[in-house]
C-alpha cells in the first residue's frame, strides 16, 4: 500500500514549477512587448505587473533590478528570434553566415531598437553596459567563439588570429554600422563580412 502510494507521488507530475515557468514567461514577455509600442522609460514595474498580471512581490522576488529584468526580456525574446544555428546546419562558417545575416535583419526591427535601448539604459544606471554582457552578450559570444575555433580546428575557416578577434571583428562592425547609422545593414552585406573576415574554405 505504502509502495503503491510512493509511486502514484512520482509518476504524478509536478505542479509547480510548469506554473512558475508560465508565470515566468508572461513577465519577460510582457515587459518586451511595453519596451517594444512604449518605450522603455514607461516600461516600469508596475507597468509589467499590470501587463502581465503578476504581483510586483513575485517579479521582485525573481529579479533585483529593473534592469536585470529588461536584459532577461530582451534575452527572453532573442533566443527566440535569433537561435544558435545547430550543428546540422552546416558547417562553421555557414552557421555563422546564417546568424549574422538574421541579426543584421533583426537589427533593421523592433529587435535593434529594443537592444540600443536597454544597453543605453544600463550604461545610464550603471555607467557601463557590463550588466548587459553578463546577462546576454556573454554566452552567445562564448557559442560563436567556440563555432569559429572549430572551424579553425577543422580547417574550414582559413581565417588566422584568435576566435574571440574574428567573432568581434564580425559581430563589432555590424553593431557600429547599426548604432552610427553609416550605411544600411542587410542580410547580404553580413553574408559578405563574414566570408571576409572568416575567409570561409572554397
Amino acid at each position: 500500500m505504502a509502495k503503491g502510494t510512493s509511486d502514484a507521488t512520482e509518476g504524478a507530475p509536478r505542479r509547480g514549477r510548469p506554473r512558475s515557468i508560465e508565470t515566468s514567461n508572461a513577465i519577460l514577455e510582457s515587459a518586451y512587448a511595453l519596451m517594444a509600442t512604449t518605450g522603455l522609460v514607461a516600461t516600469t514595474i508596475d507597468a509589467i505587473a499590470r501587463h502581465s498580471n503578476v504581483s510586483k512581490m513575485t517579479i521582485y522576488k525573481w529579479w533585483t533590478s529593473r534592469e536585470a529584468l529588461l536584459i532577461d526580456a530582451f534575452l527572453h525574446h532573442a533566443a527566440q528570434m535569433l537561435p544558435l544555428p545547430p550543428v546540422s546546419a552546416g558547417t562553421p562558417a555557414a552557421r555563422t553566415r546564417r546568424h549574422a545575416a538574421a541579426y543584421a535583419e533583426a537589427l533593421q526591427g523592433e529587435f535593434g531598437k529594443v537592444q540600443l535601448a536597454v544597453i543605453s539604459e544600463c550604461i545610464s544606471k550603471t555607467g557601463s553596459a557590463e550588466l548587459f554582457y553578463a546577462r546576454y552578450l556573454q554566452f552567445r559570444r562564448d557559442a560563436l567563439v567556440e563555432m569559429i575555433a572549430a572551424g579553425q580546428k577543422d580547417g574550414s575557416i582559413l581565417a588566422e588570429g584568435l576566435p574571440e578577434d574574428l567573432y568581434d571583428a564580425v559581430y563589432g562592425s555590424l553593431f557600429y554600422r547599426y548604432v552610427f547609422g553609416i550605411a544600411p545593414i542587410t542580410p547580404a552585406y553580413a553574408r559578405n563580412l563574414v566570408d571576409l573576415v572568416l575567409r570561409p574554405k572554397a
